[in-house]
């Protein structure tokens, strides 16, 4: 990979993390914090399973957080405040 494709993002991206989700309610929490300028934004997916189809919610809020693991798991505690107050309506 030329410097040209380094510097503006061509190339490969990396592969994305194999997370385990967390079961709420029916739901599937994946906390998936992206690291960002030595910190980490709370991001991630709820899914379910509604008649053998899967439906995703993906969300990406401005909090960020010194770690990874910090991160993840404000994620959870938000995803599982939106499930409660939203509930299959989230989809």
């Amino acid at each position: 990979m030329g410097l040209f494709s380094k510097l503006f993002g061509g190339g490969k991206s990396p592969e994305p993390k194999q997370v385990e989700p967390v079961e709420y309610k029916g739901f599937l929490i994946y906390q998936e914090a992206i690291a960002e300028n030595g910190q980490y934004r709370i991001a991630g997916r709820i899914t379910k399973t509604f008649d053998d189809e899967v439906k995703e919610h993906r969300f990406i809020r401005s909090d960020v957080l010194g770690t990874e693991g910090d991160a993840n798991e404000l994620m959870l505690k938000k995803a599982q405040m939106f499930i409660d107050q939203m509930g299959d309506t989230i989809f």
